[in-house]
């Protein structure tokens, strides 16, 4: 995959990783301007590769009456305002086969679930679109089993493909970073890691996901020491009332120093 090809990704000559990063969900316009402009500043300070980040609906969900969305429409009009007000990329979730050419109207980067992530039928509609494609690794597979998702994605004509890890289950309530797959799924698309939702603890008692936050800054310098060649992060200025996966969500303060490290680690990498 050529970063370059994604329309408006900024900092490419800068030899940094690239980033996507935002909040889990969009809850509306002006939490999704003031995140974007907060980390589009970041970024630019450090010439970081940004893609905005945020879901425009969630569909899977622990309960019921857990946040959905705002509306399907709405939400993805708000991330075209954002990519056209901050001339940067977006990346969204898509569910169904029916919301691939829909948010491909809107995005540049299709993500699919991890959960979903061995639905053909997805993936090619996904891929069929010409955007990038973002497959999440099912945290149910195997480093080496992703190859095939990614073959669904190229046998579609399409060469923009992305992995991104986030974790591997370990029993029922704790996710797992196994770092040795990342230069095996380098074999087959770049590889991006999902820092925070690798730190989330789901099936909690109460029916809503759990997290480790601080554990954040941890994993993130791992992936980078390891090679990743992206980072994503979920970021939000309130991440206690945040409508989705607050529990392991970084906040959005403390988002210009991980980035500094992360960056001051690559540039060390880099030498070797």
């Amino acid at each position: 995959m050529k970063l370059e090809l994604i329309p408006h990704i900024k900092h490419l000559n800068s030899n940094n990783f690239f980033l996507l990063a935002g909040p889990c969900a969009i809850e509306g316009e002006e939490m999704a301007m003031q995140i974007a402009e907060k980390i589009v500043k970041i970024t630019d300070k450090l010439e970081i590769p940004f893609i905005f980040k945020g879901s425009f609906k969630k569909a899977n969900r622990s309960r019921i009456d857990s946040f959905t969305g705002i509306g399907d429409e709405k939400a993805l009009k708000i991330l075209k305002k954002v990519s056209n007000t901050f001339n940067v990329p977006t990346v969204t979730d898509i569910h169904e086969v029916s919301d691939a050419a829909m948010a491909a109207e809107y995005v540049d980067v299709l993500q699919i679930p991890a959960f979903l992530v061995r639905q053909t039928d997805l993936v090619v509609a996904a891929a069929n679109t010409g955007k990038v494609v973002n497959l999440k690794k099912g945290q149910f597979m195997s480093p080496e089993s992703m190859k095939h998702a990614v073959t669904k994605v190229t046998d579609s004509n399409n060469e923009q493909v992305i992995i991104t890890d986030r974790g591997t289950m370990f029993g029922y309530q704790d996710m797992i970073v196994d770092f040795r797959g990342i230069p095996t799924m380098k074999q087959y698309a770049p590889v991006v890691l999902d820092v925070t939702h690798s730190l989330q603890q789901p099936n909690q008692s109460a029916g809503v996901t759990g997290g480790r936050p601080e554990m954040i800054s941890t994993i993130a310098k791992a992936g980078i020491a390891t090679g990743v060649d992206g980072i994503f992060i979920e970021t939000h200025f309130d991440p206690a009332n945040a409508k989705s996966d607050g529990a392991n969500m970084l906040n959005l303060n403390l988002l210009e120093k991980l980035l500094s490290d992360l960056v001051a680690i690559r540039k060390t990498i880099n030498q070797l």
